[in-house]
């Protein structure tokens, strides 16, 4: 083998410009200068959309991660109190929970155990749990007890939320005087909607940070504080409430009638002791409650007040110096023809002083002292004691009645104004009116709300104004006290051991343009004890059955109303009890 043969070629990594193989360019250069390109230009972009970002959308994305972990949380205000004149609690609000579930983690399994624990049926609860995606509302107003339980099931998915929900310890009795709130504790009636500003209060402010499992992480400023509602005392003695709405809860019982109201008032400063209606509700159980039996009665329904307003025309004749208590008055034998009218009597009282008049309850005699008035006399004399005019009251809806102007008055009007027909008031504007006749002759306008600042409990704000002189007053309270002795309307509301008076009435209800014969409103307004005023009860019983004359069936409601809250309040006996049968 030659020389030329035996030597090897020169290796290719020998060779000039050639590198190792392992150090050689896999792609073609192009590729490698687009995949630079391509990695160039999304570094770009990132740099573009971060500082689009940071520049252009700042506020839009700092919003969002504020909104996600900065949050502002509401402390909820506790609802005040509603009280009675000593404190005693009329509404309150108590600790309750709302159960919630988080469906995406909720146990389905769990469905049986949880329905039991919230007193629903599974096939209930399933349906709330499948109104819709997110978290579901399965119970409201839940107590501690129950949600205590509750949360011993250790349920996943299921939470429970503090809330509170309304009380009223006097249930019915006191219903349309203090009222109810919604399911959201908003006032809808009674004191719960008049006072709902003072009651609500205001929520107060936290701002926090969460992480991402919706724990706080920390405060971001000093939080601010809930103003919890204020306390409202009312001027109502709770247990004269009771009282008068037991008396009269009985009296519709007794007497199968409609409906019925008792006002009980302060005779020297016009203050609500009591208010009672009836049928009424309970604002503890709502499912059963019914517009009829939600009505305030006492103060939105009115009626024509039949022989209760005859006091009243006969202090304007007093007064005017028209007639005397002594003055006599032909009742024409039970008959008085005025034009085409005839005023009846229920029985021929012969000649009757002003004060056998009103004794007798005669409506001849009263039509007679009406007609010797001027009408704007009367009218204006009227309106001073009320008719006609709203009472003060913080109540939406309380009646003003229907009292027409003395100038559109006929003559047959003007007769009938003196003895309560042709104009219509409330139970309460009648209790309000006899105000003047317990004291010195001046009104008390009717008051619900306490004036705390007063600790006399009279109620300056509402001190009222003369309507009539002191002496007629006085002897419009002979009068009444006659009128419930023997020979008056009102025997059967006298009080053993109490010297009272008052004023019976027996009202037609009207029916389509005139009046129904066989329907009556028994109605009874007095004043206890007559020889030192402390209270002026108003009774309206609504179509009674059998027996409807005001002394037969409001009389007894007026005795026992004004005997027990004379005791309560500890008013002693000023005549030594009759002796037992």
């Amino acid at each position: 083998m030659t020389a030329s043969q035996n030597k090897r070629p020169a290796s290719r990594s020998s060779l000039p410009g050639v590198t190792s193989p392992v150090l050689a360019p896999r792609w073609h250069a192009k590729r490698s200068t687009l995949l630079m390109f391509g990695i160039s230009l999304a570094f770009a972009g990132l740099v573009a959309r971060a500082g689009w970002v940071q520049i252009v959308e700042h506020e839009f994305h700092v919003a969002q991660g504020e909104k996600r972990h900065r949050q502002m949380l509401e402390l909820a205000a506790t609802r005040g109190a509603i009280v009675d004149r000593h404190g005693a609690l009329l509404a309150v609000s108590l600790v309750t929970y709302e159960i919630w579930a988080e469906l995406k983690r909720f146990d389905r399994t769990a469905v049986d155990s949880l329905a039991q624990a919230l007193a629903l049926s599974p096939k209930a609860l399933q349906e709330r749990l499948d109104a819709g995606p997110g978290n579901v509302l399965l119970k409201r107003h839940v107590d501690a007890q129950t949600a205590s339980r509750i949360a011993q099931l250790n349920i996943a998915g299921v939470t429970r939320v503090a809330s509170s929900k309304r009380f009223y310890p006097e249930g019915e009795s006191a219903a349309h005087v203090v009222g109810l709130t919604d399911i959201d504790d908003v006032g809808q009636e009674g004191i719960e909607l008049a006072a709902n500003a003072l009651l609500a209060g205001a929520p107060g402010e936290r701002e926090v940070i969460r992480d991402r499992l919706g724990r706080v992480v920390s405060d971001l400023r000093p939080l601010v504080p809930a103003r919890h509602g204020q306390t409202v005392r009312l001027t109502i003695d709770r247990r004269i409430q009771q009282l008068a709405f037991a008396q009269l809860k009985a009296a519709l019982e007794r007497h199968r009638a409609q409906a019925g109201s008792v006002v009980v008032l302060d005779a020297g400063t016009g203050e609500i002791l009591a208010l009672a209606n009836a049928p009424s509700f309970d604002p503890n159980a709502r499912a059963v409650m019914s517009a009829q039996a939600m009505r305030n009665r006492a103060l939105v329904d009115t009626f024509e007040p039949g022989s209760t307003i005859k006091p009243l025309a006969i202090a304007t004749a007093l007064d005017t110096g028209l007639v005397r208590p002594d003055t006599l008055i032909d009742t024409e034998r039970g008959r008085y023809r005025l034009g085409k009218h005839t005023i009846h009597d229920t029985s021929d009282h012969g000649t009757v002083s002003v004060a056998q008049a009103l004794a007798t309850s005669s409506n001849i005699a009263l039509a007679k002292i009406a007609m010797t008035l001027p009408p704007e006399t009367l009218w204006a004399s009227y309106r001073q004691y009320g008719i006609g005019l709203a009472p003060r009251l913080p109540f939406p809806g309380v009646a003003a009645g229907t009292f027409r102007p003395w100038q559109k008055w006929r003559p047959v009007e003007q007769a009938t104004m003196g003895y309560g027909y042709g104009l219509s008031a409330s139970l309460l504007q009648m209790a309000q009116a006899y105000t003047a006749l317990a004291g010195d002759g001046t009104l008390r306008p009717a008051s619900l709300i306490a004036d705390d600042e007063n600790t006399a409990g009279a109620n300056v704000a509402n001190a009222g104004a003369r309507v009539t002189t002191e002496d007629t007053a006085a002897t419009l309270r002979t009068m009444l006290e006659a009128a419930t002795l023997q020979g008056g309307t009102g025997r059967r509301a006298q009080i053993d051991g109490y010297r009272i008076g008052g004023k019976t009435g027996t009202a037609w209800k009207h029916a389509g343009t005139g009046y129904a014969r066989n329907k009556y409103r028994s109605l009874f307004v007095g004043i206890a004890p007559i020889d030192a005023p402390k209270l002026v009860v108003a009774v309206m019983i609504d179509e009674p059955s059998g027996s409807y004359y005001g002394g037969a069936v409001a009389g007894p409601v007026f005795s026992a109303v004004a005997a027990g809250s004379l005791q309560l309040l500890g008013v002693p006996p000023s005549m030594p009890a009759a002796p037992d049968a």
